[in-house]
């Protein structure tokens, strides 16, 4: 009887050592769902084209992780209110998106043209970055308004200005559209899917935008946002989700809702002074680089 009772404490203890091991093996539940959770994490981050004041930062702080950085003026803008803010940003602990405002497609006449133009605008993308003081390896994206399939040209000035941030030591990245152009029936193109099914712009980060409701939420400021690839582009680091001001035909549907005129203002903006755009990102700071 006792040795019978001990070989049955011993069976038993084997099964708990045996259930433990495979609880570590399998992922169940020591340690599995913090290292799970931390994995799945994403980032909230605001841009916009005008600097929003000193006093604004420890406000926007509160929401976001980082905020966009302009190095050159913003489309439809003569300076760069941005410009000598870094420090500053920097001081509240803000991750960055560093952005550079790309050409239209029809100032570029023709490939030639185009890739003497890529190569300007990363020539002057990469002093900018330095003045402001980035390091090396920060990535730059490329403000690109266009939408749907980008012409050849534009291809030429986008591996132009890969190339020429690369041999500057800094990182490339475009910040373009993520929502499908239809072209034919049955068949549709994003602008994101375009630059990353060129071989040479593989390599490049993207920046994607889309505001439509699904797959965004609106304009909502989660602490845990949804990943950048549920834009709809599995690629993406960044996701704008919600824009100001928002565009109706996309929006209709958002089940979190812009103020009443039209724009995105973060929670603690009671006066309504800063309207935003916002994002997620799979990093506090998306633009990297030594700090």
């Amino acid at each position: 009887m006792e040795s019978t009772a001990k070989l049955a404490i011993l069976t038993l203890s084997v099964a708990m050592l045996l259930f433990a091991g495979m609880l570590l093996v399998t992922g169940g539940p020591v340690h599995a769902v913090p290292a799970q959770e931390s994995a799945q994490h994403s980032y909230l981050g605001f841009d916009r084209n005008i600097y929003p004041s000193d006093a604004a930062l420890p406000i926007l702080r509160k929401t976001f992780a980082f905020s966009s950085y302009w190095l050159s003026p913003p489309p439809g803008e003569n300076r760069n209110t941005w410009k000598g803010k870094r420090k500053l940003l920097l001081s509240h602990e803000f991750g960055f998106l560093a952005l550079y405002r790309g050409r239209d497609s029809n100032a570029l006449k023709n490939q030639t043209d185009a890739t003497r133009k890529g190569s300007i605008d990363a020539n002057a993308a990469a002093s900018a970055a330095k003045a402001e003081g980035f390091a090396a390896e920060t990535i730059i994206f490329l403000d690109i308004e266009e939408g749907g399939r980008l012409p050849p040209a534009y291809h030429a000035y986008l591996r132009a200005w890969s190339e020429g941030l690369k041999h500057a030591r800094f990182l490339p990245g475009v910040y373009c559209s993520g929502m499908p152009v239809k072209e034919e029936p049955g068949v549709t193109i994003t602008t994101a899917q375009d630059i990353r099914d060129q071989a040479t712009l593989r390599e490049i980060e993207i920046w994607a935008y889309n505001d439509a409701c699904p797959p965004s939420p609106g304009c909502t400021f989660p602490q845990n946002p949804p990943a950048p690839s549920a834009s709809g582009i599995g690629s993406a680091t960044v996701w704008q989700f919600a824009q100001s001001p928002r565009r109706k035909e996309f929006t209709a549907r958002c089940p979190a809702k812009y103020a009443p005129d039209g724009n995105c203002y973060a929670p603690g903006d009671t006066t309504h002074k800063w309207f935003l755009d916002v994002n997620s990102a799979t990093s506090p700071d998306p633009s990297g680089g030594p700090k």
